[in-house]
Protein backbone atom coordinates (compact mmCIF):
# COMPACT_ATOMS: atom_id res chain seq x y z
CA UNK A 1 0.00 0.00 0.00
CA UNK A 2 1.58 3.41 -0.89
CA UNK A 3 1.21 5.98 2.08
CA UNK A 4 2.06 9.30 2.50
CA UNK A 5 5.24 8.13 4.94
CA UNK A 6 6.10 6.11 1.16
CA UNK A 7 5.73 9.79 -0.44
CA UNK A 8 7.70 11.48 1.87
CA UNK A 9 10.60 8.75 2.06
CA UNK A 10 10.82 8.67 -1.67
CA UNK A 11 10.33 12.42 -2.03
CA UNK A 12 13.56 13.08 0.23
CA UNK A 13 15.19 10.14 -1.78
CA UNK A 14 14.73 11.28 -4.96
CA UNK A 15 16.32 14.98 -3.69
CA UNK A 16 19.57 13.38 -2.30
CA UNK A 17 19.80 11.30 -5.11
CA UNK A 18 19.52 14.27 -7.67
CA UNK A 19 21.99 16.20 -5.20
CA UNK A 20 24.47 13.27 -5.96
CA UNK A 21 24.11 13.03 -9.32
CA UNK A 22 24.18 16.69 -10.19
CA UNK A 23 27.22 17.24 -8.03
CA UNK A 24 28.97 14.44 -10.21
CA UNK A 25 27.89 15.71 -13.27
CA UNK A 26 29.45 19.18 -12.23
CA UNK A 27 32.30 18.27 -12.34
CA UNK A 28 32.25 17.68 -16.09
CA UNK A 29 32.27 19.82 -18.71
CA UNK A 30 29.26 20.55 -20.39
CA UNK A 31 30.65 18.59 -23.88
CA UNK A 32 31.00 15.73 -21.94
CA UNK A 33 27.41 15.98 -20.08
CA UNK A 34 26.00 16.48 -23.59
CA UNK A 35 27.96 13.73 -25.12
CA UNK A 36 26.28 10.94 -26.28
CA UNK A 37 26.50 7.77 -24.57
CA UNK A 38 24.40 5.33 -26.16
CA UNK A 39 21.87 5.73 -23.19
CA UNK A 40 17.80 5.67 -24.01
CA UNK A 41 17.88 9.76 -23.80
CA UNK A 42 21.44 10.29 -25.05
CA UNK A 43 23.22 12.01 -23.14
CA UNK A 44 23.56 12.78 -18.99
CA UNK A 45 22.35 16.67 -19.81
CA UNK A 46 19.04 15.05 -21.84
CA UNK A 47 18.26 12.04 -18.88
CA UNK A 48 18.38 14.86 -15.79
CA UNK A 49 16.15 17.22 -18.43
CA UNK A 50 13.89 14.13 -19.29
CA UNK A 51 13.64 13.45 -15.23
CA UNK A 52 12.83 16.62 -14.10
CA UNK A 53 10.48 17.03 -17.05
CA UNK A 54 8.75 13.69 -16.38
CA UNK A 55 8.60 15.21 -12.38
CA UNK A 56 7.25 18.50 -13.62
CA UNK A 57 4.05 16.57 -15.95
CA UNK A 58 3.13 14.09 -13.01
CA UNK A 59 3.38 16.96 -10.47
CA UNK A 60 1.02 19.12 -13.21
CA UNK A 61 -1.40 16.68 -12.58
CA UNK A 62 -1.19 15.67 -9.15
CA UNK A 63 -0.89 19.06 -7.49
CA UNK A 64 -0.93 21.57 -10.71
CA UNK A 65 2.27 22.62 -11.23
CA UNK A 66 3.36 24.15 -14.28
CA UNK A 67 2.84 21.75 -17.47
CA UNK A 68 5.92 21.59 -19.32
CA UNK A 69 6.12 22.92 -22.71
CA UNK A 70 7.98 20.53 -24.44
CA UNK A 71 6.41 17.37 -25.27
CA UNK A 72 8.00 13.99 -24.53
CA UNK A 73 10.40 13.45 -26.75
CA UNK A 74 11.74 17.41 -26.64
CA UNK A 75 12.04 16.80 -22.97
CA UNK A 76 15.85 16.48 -23.27
CA UNK A 77 15.78 20.31 -24.61
CA UNK A 78 14.09 21.58 -21.43
CA UNK A 79 16.78 23.38 -20.10
CA UNK A 80 20.32 24.07 -22.27
CA UNK A 81 22.55 25.71 -19.71
CA UNK A 82 22.75 23.19 -16.85
CA UNK A 83 23.18 25.71 -13.75
CA UNK A 84 19.38 26.41 -14.70
CA UNK A 85 18.49 23.31 -15.02
CA UNK A 86 20.19 22.30 -11.44
CA UNK A 87 18.34 25.15 -10.34
CA UNK A 88 15.29 24.25 -11.46
CA UNK A 89 15.98 20.42 -10.14
CA UNK A 90 16.58 22.29 -6.38
CA UNK A 91 13.16 24.13 -6.68
CA UNK A 92 11.62 20.86 -7.69
CA UNK A 93 12.79 18.83 -5.11
CA UNK A 94 12.28 20.62 -2.41
CA UNK A 95 8.62 21.40 -3.64
CA UNK A 96 7.98 17.58 -4.00
CA UNK A 97 9.44 17.58 -0.51
CA UNK A 98 7.09 19.94 0.98
CA UNK A 99 3.85 18.51 -1.46
CA UNK A 100 4.19 15.03 0.29
CA UNK A 101 4.12 16.44 3.26
CA UNK A 102 0.67 17.50 2.95
CA UNK A 103 -1.00 14.52 1.35
CA UNK A 104 -3.34 12.37 2.70
CA UNK A 105 -4.39 9.16 2.65
CA UNK A 106 -8.11 9.23 1.22
CA UNK A 107 -6.18 11.30 -1.38
CA UNK A 108 -4.06 8.56 -2.52
CA UNK A 109 -6.68 5.50 -2.04
CA UNK A 110 -8.77 7.80 -4.92
CA UNK A 111 -8.45 7.24 -8.86
CA UNK A 112 -7.46 9.54 -11.36
CA UNK A 113 -8.18 10.25 -14.91
CA UNK A 114 -5.73 11.85 -17.56
CA UNK A 115 -5.04 11.95 -21.08
CA UNK A 116 -2.12 10.81 -22.04
CA UNK A 117 -0.30 13.02 -25.15
CA UNK A 118 2.09 9.99 -25.27
CA UNK A 119 -0.43 7.50 -25.71
CA UNK A 120 -3.15 9.69 -27.57
CA UNK A 121 -5.52 8.27 -24.85
CA UNK A 122 -7.86 8.40 -21.56
CA UNK A 123 -6.19 6.82 -18.84
CA UNK A 124 -8.38 6.01 -15.53
CA UNK A 125 -5.64 4.60 -12.75
CA UNK A 126 -5.28 4.11 -9.05
CA UNK A 127 -3.59 6.94 -7.78
CA UNK A 128 -1.67 4.67 -5.41
CA UNK A 129 0.27 3.20 -8.72
CA UNK A 130 0.85 6.61 -10.52
CA UNK A 131 2.62 7.99 -7.46
CA UNK A 132 4.44 4.67 -7.32
CA UNK A 133 5.21 5.55 -11.49
CA UNK A 134 6.43 8.83 -10.69
CA UNK A 135 9.54 7.82 -8.34
CA UNK A 136 9.97 4.74 -10.28
CA UNK A 137 10.72 6.99 -13.74
CA UNK A 138 13.10 8.95 -11.29
CA UNK A 139 14.69 5.57 -9.89
CA UNK A 140 14.95 4.02 -13.42
CA UNK A 141 16.42 7.12 -15.69
CA UNK A 142 18.36 7.84 -12.74
CA UNK A 143 19.83 4.79 -12.87
CA UNK A 144 21.03 5.54 -16.47
CA UNK A 145 22.38 9.29 -15.69
CA UNK A 146 24.57 7.43 -12.40
CA UNK A 147 25.92 4.46 -15.38
CA UNK A 148 27.13 7.17 -17.68
CA UNK A 149 28.48 9.09 -15.11
CA UNK A 150 30.39 6.39 -13.99
CA UNK A 151 31.30 5.24 -17.13
CA UNK A 152 32.81 9.22 -17.21
CA UNK A 153 34.88 8.46 -14.21
CA UNK A 154 32.48 10.47 -11.62
CA UNK A 155 31.16 8.85 -8.51
CA UNK A 156 27.68 9.39 -6.42
CA UNK A 157 28.45 7.28 -3.34
CA UNK A 158 25.69 4.60 -1.79
CA UNK A 159 22.19 4.75 -4.06
CA UNK A 160 20.81 2.07 -2.14
CA UNK A 161 17.94 3.85 -0.58
CA UNK A 162 18.30 1.93 3.00
CA UNK A 163 21.73 3.57 3.28
CA UNK A 164 20.24 6.89 2.30
CA UNK A 165 17.63 7.59 4.58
Amino acid sequence: MITPIYLQTMAAYNAEMNRRLYAAAGRLSDAERKQSRGAFWSTIHGTLNHILWGDMQWMHRFAAWPKPAQGMKESTAMHDDFAVLTAERTQADAKLIAWAKGVQQPWIDETYTWFSMGANREFTQPRGLLLTHLFNHQTHHRGQAHAMLTAAGQQTGDTDLPLII
